[in-house]
């Protein structure tokens, strides 16, 4: 019986310090951000866009997970200065031709799936919902320390938002608006 119950004990340890539970750490919706870049023919435009809210799931030091939810009233074109055209941008991205804030006001990216590429460097397959549609993405994301960087491109028609596409529309000519806008995300948690 007293083996049995040294074994048990022992069992109780060993499993004890194998597991590690799982760690959620919120971002810092202040020190994060997210950078945005949309093309067309005859140029481009920048902006950001504001996290709402963000946690990333650690077990020990490997990353597990992830979510974060994007305020999308917060969309703010960073290329034009007021009077320039930046207004009429703003309020055109944030109409229903784009994001539809009124009606859409976050967007959200849960990580799915999640495989370690080494120095912190992990291939991660999320689904980004806008607009309440839902589609993956794929990009690489490097955790350093307390920080993580992303950047990845996201193709706007699989989440309804076809204006001046031309897979959608003919005869635009310089007109055209790109499918993929590219996104840079900083994170700090």
């Amino acid at each position: 019986m007293k083996n049995l119950k040294t074994i048990a004990i022992a069992a109780l340890v060993v499993l004890s310090t194998t597991l590690t539970t799982a760690q959620n750490k919120k971002i810092d919706v202040k020190k994060s951000s997210i950078a945005w870049v949309g093309k067309k023919v005859t140029g481009q435009h920048n902006g950001v866009v504001n996290f709402s809210s963000g946690t990333l799931v650690f077990k020990g030091k490997v990353l597990k997970g992830g979510e974060f939810v994007v305020d999308m009233n917060s969309i703010n074109t960073t290329d034009l200065q007021a009077g320039k055209g930046k207004e009429k941008l703003d309020g055109h991205l944030k109409a229903d031709d784009f994001f539809g804030v009124e009606k859409y006001p976050t967007a959200k990216l849960k990580i799915t799936n999640l495989s370690g590429k080494g120095n912190g460097l992990y291939k991660v397959t999320a689904d980004l919902t806008i607009k309440e549609v839902t589609a993956p993405v794929t990009f690489d994301l490097t955790v350093k320390g307390n920080a993580a960087t992303a950047a990845f491109n996201v193709d706007r028609t699989k989440y309804d938002i076809k204006y001046k596409s031309k897979n959608f529309f003919e005869n635009l000519g310089d007109n055209v608006i790109s499918d993929e806008f590219e996104l840079s995300v900083n994170l700090v948690f």
